[in-house]
């Protein structure tokens, strides 16, 4: 399963139910784009450690050319209907190319797509 960063935050942040939902998938995986969303929000050398830390726990995926493209096939369907970010896209596409679950809680940008297998989370 692939988690959004939405629940990797509330999972940092010692929410039970996310860190239950994560600790129960044994094929933990992330976009390097969530990966790069923690990252940015540490705000000192000991957050970064302790996020390094924490990825190390998860395969993270990289960007393809593929998921570029279906990335922007999904920021020109839905930018406008739903006010999809780039980077949700990004993740989105990873999720779909892989064929694989996103966990998430924002369900709001990510329902509309029809080839997305989503798991909602609700904190």
């Amino acid at each position: 399963m692939i988690f959004d960063t939405d629940v990797l935050i509330w999972t940092l942040r010692g929410n039970e139910k996310a860190a239950a939902v994560v600790e129960q998938d044994g094929n933990r995986a992330l976009s390097v784009v969530s990966a790069m969303e923690l990252l940015q929000g540490a705000r000192d050398k000991k957050e970064m450690t302790i996020l390094q830390r924490f990825l190390l726990d998860f395969e993270t995926i990289p960007l393809s050319a593929e998921i570029g493209q279906r990335a922007r096939l999904y920021m020109e369907q839905y930018a406008l209907k739903v006010d999809m970010a780039p980077m949700d896209a990004l993740i989105a596409a990873t999720a779909a190319e892989r064929q694989e679950t996103l966990c998430t809680a924002n369900l709001k940008h990510y329902r509309q797509i029809s080839s997305l297998a989503l798991k909602p989370f609700r904190p």
